[in-house]
């Protein structure tokens, strides 16, 4: 009898396999193929997040969603990811200037609360939602830990993405049109990166000892905090040895952490949110508006120019913008330092905020 069960359990989760996770996972590696060539930011994160809403409202999702522990390990290689930022040499370059940044990122973040805030006003929003939906840095981690702090990662998901979108594509027409920043020699930088099989084990020992520890000193999501301050410390420690997290690994983990937030869409869901949209999109724009102000007593407080203020300060997209400030001949290092810092600030800003505020909502 037992026996019999256990294999029509086989039989069921291998035709669940078969007519639910295969296609899945197929179109959205081709489709994410297909936006990387288009250079869409963090393609396998929405690309996955798209597919996993459509499939969810077609009837075609697994029925159990994304498996906790795979949303774990996702949140643990983009934790490690974010930790191989920091260099100590690129964090030197800030000098006597990293008061002004730290009060930047502060300010970034004020905005953020601020907006999230006013988001959280609606109805249909609370506002724990609102403030991770339009914190301004690291917009995949804010997503993978959503559901975990309390908040909805359907909204988060769609309002981050709104936000990368839009800081990505205005940047260069910004920098172009308000800056009159021209291209340059593109900035090459040789990179002494560990064999693949150093990579895989430093992203095991970071994502291992990091989850561990987080867990043990009970610090707010610790499936991303933990291995992103083990990445950071052994990197800081110059210990790491150039190792970083597989590009193979990494795509792996954003499109996890997008199935994670589309396949638990619903129609209800999807209508509520599109009524958000006007309202997140105003508020988007005046972050990045608050921003580039940011930027601009930035740039009066430092020896930065206007220009490289503005980079300094951009909302979004750390990638994007090491690419604008290269390509125009920026300062790149001090440009990329303080964005490191806002993400940092951000990311853990916020599970700590969400912390304090369910210990002391609690009756």
């Amino acid at each position: 009898m037992g026996s019999s069960a256990a294999g029509a359990l086989d039989r069921a989760s291998r035709l669940a396999f078969l007519t639910r996770w295969l296609p899945l996972a197929l179109t959205t590696v081709v489709l994410t193929l297909g936006a990387s060539r288009l250079g869409i930011p963090s393609a396998g994160l929405f690309v996955a997040l798209f597919v996993g809403v459509v499939f969810a409202l077609a009837g075609w999702a697994p029925g159990a969603g994304m498996p906790r522990r795979l949303g774990v390990a996702a949140q643990a290689v983009l934790g490690v990811e974010i930790g191989t930022l920091v260099q100590g040499d690129t964090l030197s370059t800030l000098g006597d200037d990293w008061l002004p940044v730290v009060l930047a990122c502060v300010g970034t973040l004020a905005l953020s609360i601020g907006a999230g805030a006013l988001l959280g006003l609606r109805r249909d929003v609370d506002a724990l939602t609102g403030a991770l939906a339009l914190v301004a840095g690291g917009a995949s981690g804010l997503v993978a830990i959503a559901q975990e702090l309390g908040g909805d990662e359907r909204v988060v998901a769609v309002v981050q993405y709104l936000r990368v979108v839009l800081v990505t594509t205005t940047m260069p027409l910004i920098a172009t049109v308000v800056f009159s920043a021209h291209g340059s020699e593109p900035v090459v930088v040789e990179a002494d990166g560990a064999p693949w099989y150093m990579d895989l084990l430093f992203v095991a020992v970071c994502a291992g000892v990091g989850i561990t520890v987080a867990r043990l000193v009970r610090l707010p999501a610790p499936g991303l905090l933990g291995p992103l301050i083990a990445a950071t410390i052994l990197d800081l420690l110059g210990v790491s040895m150039g190792a970083g997290v597989p590009p193979l690994l990494l795509a792996a983990a954003y499109i996890g952490i997008g199935w994670q937030a589309g396949l638990r869409f619903t129609m209800d869901s999807l209508r509520s949110i599109s009524r958000i949209l006007p309202t997140a999109l105003l508020l988007i724009i005046g972050i990045t508006a608050g921003c580039a102000v940011l930027g601009l007593w930035l740039a009066a407080s430092t020896d930065l120019t206007g220009y490289e203020g503005y980079l300094a300060t951009t909302p979004g997209g750390v990638y994007a913008v090491l690419a604008v400030a290269a390509s125009t001949g920026a300062n790149v290092t001090f440009v990329v330092a303080a964005q490191v810092i806002r993400v940092f600030m951000m990311l853990f800003a916020v599970p700590v905020g969400a912390k304090l505020v369910r210990h002391y909502r609690k009756p």
